[in-house]
């Protein structure tokens, strides 16, 4: 029996070479971009429509996310959000693959997290030409996944496959390009591990009532 070959779609949340040009792909990116720039005109107060507009393009989310806006998404819909996240201004999600992101995550102002990759040598990545005239280019990706209780603060970039352990922070203006472990401070371009978080770092909080 011949095993069924996969859709470029499929090809694409596995990280395999695909191509972007197709119809199926080509419009839930047009939609999701939609999506984003409606959610972006809506004013901070227009509360229900901002959580109906990401109830189709984030459907997979827990309680309390607040993304502050404007927000860059190329699907939404492979992005997937834990309890309580918070993103500032402009957070930039590229999810051709799978990014995860735990719970009670903070992401600061310009925010980047970016699954997209391209080939390397200039022969593979230039664009193409279908039989039909039409062209693309073969594009490939690895996800991305944050643990929870993460702070990543400005001008943070992720990129393609990094992972960042649980209670971790990212210092501003980082480029994470390998993954950090869990509970450590990290910094720098490219970003590396500073030192662990400790009972040092402990501040004493004041009693609101």
């Amino acid at each position: 029996m011949a095993v069924e070959e996969r859709t470029q779609l499929e090809r694409m949340i596995a990280g395999e070479l695909y191509d972007p040009s197709v119809p199926e792909i080509a419009n839930l990116l047009s939609r999701a971009h939609q999506l984003c720039k409606d959610y972006n005109s809506c004013k901070e107060s227009d509360e229900e429509q901002r959580e109906s507009i990401l109830r189709e393009l984030i459907p997979n989310r827990g309680v309390g996310t607040y993304l502050n806006g404007p927000i860059f998404f190329d699907y939404g819909r492979f992005t997937t959000l834990g309890d309580h996240v918070y993103a500032n201004f402009n957070f930039t999600v590229l999810d051709v693959c799978p990014v995860t992101i735990g719970d009670n995550v903070m992401f600061g102002p310009n925010v980047s997290l970016l699954t997209p990759l391209h080939p390397l040598r200039w022969q593979e990545r230039n664009s193409r030409q279908h039989r039909d005239g039409s062209t693309f280019d073969y594009e490939y990706g690895a996800p991305i996944t944050i643990g929870a209780n993460c702070w990543l603060a400005g001008n943070v970039t992720v990129t393609a496959g990094a992972n960042i352990g649980a209670g971790s922070v990212i210092g501003a203006g980082a480029v994470v390009t390998h993954d950090i472990p869990e509970n450590v401070l990290a910094a720098g371009v490219p970003c590396k591990v500073i030192r662990e978080i400790s009972e040092a770092d402990r501040m004493n909080l004041p009693a609101f009532e």
